[in-house]
C-alpha cells in the first residue's frame, strides 16, 4: 500500500452503502458486512480502511475504498474452493492469480453505477497500484492478456470479457 493511500481521493463505501454493493457480493455467494466507522475490519490483510475477508464474509466500513472492496471480492471469486473454505485474511494465490484479481476488479467496477471502469483505473493509480507500463489503464489495455486468459480458462469471464458471476 502507498503510504499516502489512506488520504487518497478515491471513491469509498460511504455511510449509506449503495445496494449494488451487497447485490454484487451476493451474486457470488459472499455477504457484505458493513462495520461501524473506526471499527477494526476483521479479515483485513492491510488493516486501516482496507476490506477484509473471512470465509464468505467481505468486511467494509464507510471509509473503505470501493477498489479495495472489489479487489477482495475478486480474490474470493478467483481462489480455489479449497482455499475459500479456510479463508481468513490472506487470500494467497500466485502472481498469475493476483493479476487476474486486478483485471476482474476492473471489470466488476462496471457493475456498480457509482464507479465504472474509468474511475476504477483512476482510483487504482491514486491508491498506488503499480504496473509495468506505469498506469492501471496502460496495463489493462496493453499488458493484461495473461490475466484475461486466466479468467477465461477458469470460466470467470466469457469471450466478450463479461463476468460470468461464477466462482472458480
Amino acid at each position: 500500500m502507498n503510504p499516502a493511500a489512506g488520504t487518497a481521493d478515491v471513491l469509498r463505501v460511504g455511510s449509506e452503502p449503495h445496494s449494488s454493493l451487497s447485490e454484487l457480493a451476493r451474486r457470488y455467494g459472499a455477504e457484505l458486512v458493513v462495520c461501524a466507522a473506526g471499527e477494526a475490519l476483521p479479515g483485513s490483510y492491510w488493516g486501516e480502511s482496507e476490506a477484509g475477508l473471512q470465509g464468505n464474509r467481505l468486511f467494509v466500513r464507510p471509509d473503505t475504498p470501493l477498489h479495495s472492496l472489489l479487489h477482495e471480492l475478486s480474490h474470493f471469486i478467483c481462489m480455489s474452493a479449497e482455499r475459500r473454505t479456510s479463508l481468513d485474511r490472506d487470500a494467497g494465490g500466485d502472481d498469475d492469480e493476483e493479476c487476474a484479481v486486478c483485471y476482474l476488479q476492473i471489470l466488476l467496477a462496471d457493475q456498480l453505477p457509482m464507479l465504472g471502469r474509468t474511475r476504477m483505473l483512476q482510483d487504482m493509480d491514486a491508491w498506488g497500484y503499480t504496473f509495468r507500463l506505469g498506469s492501471s489503464r496502460a496495463w489493462f489495455e496493453q499488458d493484461a492478456a495473461d490475466a484475461e486468459a486466466w479468467l477465461r480458462r477458469h470460466g470467470l469471464v466469457d469471450d466478450l470479457d463479461r463476468p460470468t458471476f461464477t466462482l472458480r
